[in-house]
């Protein structure tokens, strides 16, 4: 009996010991929580008194920089300078349209000379040309005009490529023109408001009959801003002509190199044929 009341008496006292732990835990939790949470509360203001300014600087100076350029715009004359900035607005059109064209000309030309050799060893060349037929872009249309005339001879498929190659180019190269007029449009458009600004300077001189910096400053102004927002659409219009250049060198090379190649897969394909 003594053992079974000290093993009882040792059971209650572990119990009543656990009670007690998880009770102070229970209630030190609450205040651990508040304590975080107090923490957080403090820490979020100060996170955002940070982050508020420089947001409200960012947005001031975009602000800042609308009104400069919404003044400087009315200050050069809206006419011309609406017109200067129409030749940007046209240039960049074409621009676009120009690189959307020629990035969708883009053809993995190594995939597409598999697929046509595989397709004259199994099907010949009906099958190459539902190969060509099937694919987009110039070297596709190449290889198709090319393999059509097979049948008169390989020297006239050579011939062909040639000449579809010309075609081709022809239809990479188209709009350009357009572009290099804008380019040479806008800064003419910005000297003649910098001829018109002087004008209307020296008609001040005239009708003032003195010549001080303060009647001549609203005309060469004039003159300033727009022969300056005529310069820089022309570098931007430029930089686009180039790199539509550079996009167009690459597809030519492309073309060149893949007609060569097939040349030499129609070359092999009439070969086996007459053994």
């Amino acid at each position: 009996m003594k053992k079974v009341f000290a093993t009882l008496t040792v059971l209650a006292m572990l119990t009543f010991g656990s009670a007690a732990v998880m009770a102070q835990e229970d209630a030190a939790a609450p205040a651990a929580e508040a304590a975080v949470e107090q923490v957080d509360e403090n820490a979020a203001p100060a996170a955002e008194a940070v982050e508020a300014p420089a947001e409200e600087a960012s947005e001031n100076a975009l602000v800042a920089l609308h009104k400069t350029l919404k003044t400087k715009f009315i200050e050069g004359g809206a006419f011309f300078m609406a017109l200067t900035l129409i030749t940007l607005i046209i240039g960049l059109g074409f621009c676009i349209e120009r690189i959307i064209y020629l990035s969708l000309s883009k053809t993995n030309t190594k995939a597409l000379l598999a697929q046509i050799e595989e397709a004259l060893k199994k099907g010949g060349i009906d099958a190459a040309l539902d190969v060509c037929r099937n694919t987009r872009g110039p070297v596709a249309a190449i290889f198709y005009q090319g393999l059509s005339r097979y049948h008169e001879g390989v020297d006239v498929v050579e011939k062909t490529v040639a000449s579809y190659g010309g075609v081709q180019l022809g239809l990479l190269e188209k709009n350009l023109s357009w572009i290099s007029l804008f380019i040479s449009i806008a800064p003419s458009l910005g000297f003649l408001g910098t001829i018109i600004g002087m004008i209307a300077a020296f008609d001040k001189i005239q009708q003032v009959g003195d010549i001080s910096a303060t009647v001549v400053a609203g005309g060469i102004k004039v003159a300033l801003l727009t022969t300056l927002l005529g310069l820089i659409i022309a570098i931007i219009l430029q930089l686009f002509y180039n790199y539509i250049l550079y996009l167009i060198e690459d597809l030519v090379n492309e073309m060149e190199d893949s007609s060569i190649s097939l040349l030499d897969l129609v070359v092999e394909y009439d070969a086996a044929q007459k053994k």
